[in-house]
């Protein structure tokens, strides 16, 4: 089978789930796939993804599991007990055939968010491993083992790179688990001390490395529907965060509602309070400049904050934003599917998305256009009237 632990996703998963077990246990909400990429037919593995997905249902955390992530210093007891009780429904996931939707498939999650949230990442392994098995029985690992080998020496051939940190972001996109195993072992031996980390909590635990992650953008959107007021939503999602973490976690995403509303709100208070921002969306080079000129224009040394790029990123890329940024800020990237879904296919583009929270439409209206996902165009425009986004 494609998942054979639930630690096999991604930190901020369970750092979620924790604020949402002690602040928000009651929410429900509705999450939806979208097949980004044109032209390709998942129906031929509809059943296949069931059999996956029933199969990802009967897992439960294993005791070692649960010491694990027992000992990281912000993950509570009582939310490591009730994981020790925790198992997916499959009455909250439906997956079916729908001609009308690219990708042919509609898969749905509804339910209690607090049943749910664990869905989204491996199911999305399971639909990439499930495709790439079917199109790619016998696939080129030693074409994907070069081009990895060529990104290492692309960072290890440069001095200025001695302080570049790298982290594996590639759990939702990758070609298998196999696949993803063999590159987080590769770049744990000959990256070395490039690496960061990975934010998947399983290779974590197997090869010692560092768990990544703080908040998704799912978190920041439910806030829409669970906050006294829409225009206050973005800033008590963040003030609900630091009375969870008390300083830790403190990584703020910046790209819910674009940078313009989110400067905004991320005011001198929490300029101090948070150690730093993630870019997911629009141009990073303009984005860095301006979260830098913002620390500075809220009189914060840029240099004590971390900026956290992990948009689509590619290792030139990753070197062109060092180059640009190192010394003036401290710096960390996360890289996903150039790592782990880099063969030589094409990688698939799929999401799964929050697209209601208490029955209430809830969107993102990030600064790429293309990820914006929301199925009520009346509440999309009402967003942007609040937070002030032009089209």
């Amino acid at each position: 089978m494609i998942i054979t632990s639930l630690l096999d996703t991604d930190l901020y998963k369970f750092t979620m789930m924790q604020v949402v077990l002690h602040q928000f246990p009651g929410a429900q909400v509705e999450y939806r796939f979208n097949c980004r990429t044109p032209g390709v037919d998942l129906t031929p593995y509809v059943e296949e993804i069931r059999e996956e997905i029933a199969w990802l249902a009967t897992l439960r955390f294993r005791e070692r599991e649960l010491e694990y992530l027992r000992a990281m210093r912000f993950i509570k007891s009582d939310f490591v007990d009730f994981l020790g009780l925790f198992q997916l429904n499959t009455k909250y996931i439906q997956v079916e055939r729908d001609a009308g939707v690219n990708g042919g498939i509609s898969i749905v999650i509804r339910g209690p968010w607090l049943h749910t949230i664990l869905f989204e990442i491996p199911v999305l392994a399971i639909v990439n491993e499930v495709y790439f098995a079917r199109t790619q029985p016998h696939p080129d690992y030693e074409e994907g083992r070069r081009r990895l080998r060529e990104k290492v020496a692309l960072v290890r051939a440069d001095a200025q790179c001695a302080d570049l940190r790298i982290a594996d972001y590639g759990t939702r996109r990758r070609f298998s688990r196999v696949w993803h195993d063999e590159v987080v072992l590769t770049l744990k031996e000959q990256l070395r001390d490039n690496l960061a980390g990975t934010s998947n909590v399983w290779y974590a635990q197997k090869h010692g490395l560092i768990p990544l992650g703080t908040m998704a953008h799912e978190y920041l959107q439910a806030c829409q529907a669970l906050g006294p007021r829409l225009r206050d939503s973005q800033t008590f999602g963040f003030e609900v965060w630091a009375k969870e973490y008390r300083g830790d976690l403190g990584i703020a995403l910046s790209d819910v509602y674009g940078i313009d509303a989110f400067l905004r709100d991320f005011d001198m208070y929490f300029c101090k309070l948070f150690d730093g921002a993630r870019h997911d969306s629009g141009d990073p080079l303009d984005w860095g400049e301006r979260m830098i000129a913002h620390y500075e224009k809220n009189r914060v040394d840029p240099r004590t904050k971390t900026l956290v790029f992990s948009d689509s990123l590619t290792f030139p890329r990753v070197m062109e934003l060092h180059q640009r940024f190192r010394g003036r800020v401290r710096l960390a990237f996360g890289v996903g599917t150039n790592l782990t879904n880099d063969l030589g296919y094409t990688p698939l583009q799929i999401v799964i998305k929050m697209v209601r929270c208490n029955g209430q439409p809830v969107a993102k209206l990030s600064d790429s256009p293309e990820k914006n996902m929301c199925d009520d165009p009346a509440y999309l425009a009402y967003l942007r009237q609040v937070f002030e986004i032009a089209h």
